[in-house]
């Protein structure tokens, strides 16, 4: 199978809730998301034009979750800081769980797949040596 990946950066802030470690604290991180597409059954020499899955990657991702909070609105305690971020003009990213790298790569996964029928996976990196991966094979 060949694949070709496009990785892109954006900062964000967060906090899980619940959490009995450090994490639960509203903290921030530059992620890292590596998407990767099939080539696809036609064949062809090129999977997808690098600058046209950033394009989608910037719409679909950057456009909603760069320099926003990402809350959990099942959680009040998240959706009442994000209510005060929105108030105060602040950017929010609302999901229906936790802000995990591992439900953010199922996320951003269902976002792109709409798109781009050949995605392969998506990999979200919190820090340098930490990601999670999601290749909508459930």
């Amino acid at each position: 199978m060949l694949t070709a990946t496009k990785t892109v950066r954006f900062d964000a802030a967060h906090s899980l809730t619940g959490h009995g470690g450090l994490c639960r604290n509203l903290h921030g991180h530059t992620y890292r998301v590596d998407v990767t597409v099939r080539q696809p059954p036609d064949g062809g020499d090129m999977v997808m034009d690098f600058k046209d899955l950033k394009a989608v990657i910037s719409e679909e991702i950057l456009s909603r979750f760069d320099h926003s909070f990402i809350y959990d609105a099942s959680s009040p305690v998240e959706s009442e800081i994000a209510a005060v971020a929105e108030r105060a003009g602040m950017r929010t990213a609302r999901l229906e769980c936790r802000s995990t790298a591992e439900n953010l790569a199922r996320e951003f996964h269902r976002r792109l797949k709409a798109r781009i029928p050949n995605i392969h996976s998506v990999k979200v990196f919190e820090t340098p040596d930490s990601n999670a991966e999601y290749s909508g094979q459930d």
